[in-house]
């Protein structure tokens, strides 16, 4: 399989699509900060072990999820194909600035094992809003994953190869999370993708190889000259 680039890339995308989402689901679940103080200093500290599970969870969604992408945008090679390159593009970038973000997790911990809470937060925030954390690791960066998946999944259904209920569930529950401060009412936002990039990467590994190839432009082949005879 890894010698055949049609059947690699079509199972790589189509089980990454199912697995990123599915481990965010998870992790917003077992993360402390869902369900106990919106502090986290607090919240991670009373379970240390969930607080790393839940960052270990969010880095491998993200991480995963920037490739799984990659074979999003494979569909839209005819069809939506710009908007597909640029909300592809767009997402990957998010969904990895996302992940580099989460190093601030165990600073968050740490700092709320030894200080008080307010003091931990006063601390976190000195850090994370120097100049050049902002503007080099969040903003707008960690909003672009967020924003491109759902226009990509948009370019999908335009290239024909879901339904229209895939882009409408995606952004209602990426999108839609942040319209709920990060909790309890997280959950059922961020659980709604699964069902519909699952659906996406389960009918990716059932489409075969055949129709997988198809997806590329057929090159132009030029006859080769026969040799003059000597």
């Amino acid at each position: 399989m890894l010698n055949d680039q049609v059947t690699f890339r079509r199972l790589t995308a189509g089980t990454l699509l199912i697995v990123a989402p599915l481990l965010q689901a998870v992790a917003v679940v077992v993360d402390p900060g869902t369900w106990g103080d919106d502090r986290e200093a607090v919240s991670f500290g009373a379970d240390p072990a969930l607080a790393q599970t839940q960052s270990v969870l969010y880095h491998w969604s993200w991480m995963l999820m920037a490739v799984a992408v990659i074979g999003l945008m494979h569909l839209t090679r005819r069809r939506a194909t710009v908007l597909g390159h640029v909300s592809g593009v767009l997402t990957v970038i998010g969904y990895l600035q996302l992940s580099g973000l989460l190093l601030t997790d165990p600073v968050e911990w740490w700092l709320g094992q030894r200080y008080a809470p307010e003091e931990a937060q006063r601390i976190l925030d000195e850090m994370m809003n120097l100049p050049g954390v902002v503007f080099g690791f969040q903003l707008p960066w960690m909003f672009l994953g967020f924003i491109g998946l759902p226009l990509l999944t948009v370019a999908v259904w335009r290239a024909g190869f879901v339904g229209w209920w895939v882009p409408l569930l995606v952004a209602a529950g990426y999108l839609g999370g942040f319209l709920v401060p990060y909790g309890p009412g997280t959950v059922p936002f961020w659980t709604a993708p699964v069902a519909a990039l699952g659906w996406t990467g389960l009918k990716i590994l059932r489409m075969g190889d055949d129709a997988w190839a198809s997806c590329y432009r057929a090159a132009a082949v030029s006859p080769v000259p026969e040799s003059s005879p000597r």
